[in-house]
């Protein structure tokens, strides 16, 4: 049914750009989150921006109805239109955008992470919590450590510990940036937590709005 929307993800990926980050000191970096209310099918967007000593200098939201089942591999579709009625409520221009989602680590090289860099021409960084896809050595224990994780002969991204003892996370560089950078960027930006502040206080921001709605 939605093969079209898969034959458009593997012309997007073609667009995706994997390269060295080139403004070398962002000084704005925001997470996206995107929560749901399952029984109204209403969506929740928050975009929570922090600058390089961790303090959120603005945060944007918004509210509305999702159209798109959630269908594996196609997460993109559904939570991209709610994520730019966010964006055009920010002030400031971030430099760079970390999405709970996945960057090329996805079957198509496609995820929410990268189909945002491409369509909005952003540098977006993708940091989730579980694997979609892709095959990887366990990192170590320590907080920094990290090995590469391949996909169809291909680095897709990196599988990084950012707190000591604690579960790694699932990066993979979204658009206009490369692994290496997208791992100093998460580690910068991880704080004590499993998730980089970015997304962990977006994803609480966007929770508090969903249950503050019902």
């Amino acid at each position: 049914m939605y093969s079209h929307l898969r034959k458009l993800q593997i012309k997007l990926a073609e667009k995706v750009k994997i390269c060295p980050l080139e403004n070398t000191k962002p000084k704005l970096v925001a997470g996206v989150d995107v929560s749901f209310e399952r029984k109204t099918g209403i969506g929740f967007c928050c975009i929570a921006v922090l600058n390089n000593d961790m303090n959120l200098i603005q945060k944007a939201f918004h509210t509305q109805k999702i159209k798109l089942p959630y269908i594996p591999g196609l997460l993109s579709f559904r939570e991209l239109p709610i994520i730019y009625q966010t964006m055009q409520k920010l002030r400031y221009e971030p430099d760079i955008y970390i999405l709970d989602s996945q960057g090329i680590a996805h079957p198509r090289f496609l995820g929410l992470a990268s189909h945002f860099g491409v369509v909005f021409n952003k540098v977006s960084v993708g940091c989730a919590k579980n694997r979609l896809v892709g095959e990887y050595q366990e990192p170590g224990l320590i907080k920094g450590s990290f090995s590469i994780m391949h996909y169809k002969h291909k680095e897709v991204g990196a599988v990084v510990r950012t707190k000591n003892n604690v579960k790694p996370v699932f990066i993979s560089p979204g658009n206009l940036i490369d692994t290496q950078d997208s791992i100093n960027i998460i580690l910068k930006y991880a704080r004590g937590y499993r998730i980089p502040e970015p997304t962990r206080i977006a994803h609480i921001l966007s929770n508090r709005l969903r249950k503050e709605s019902v």
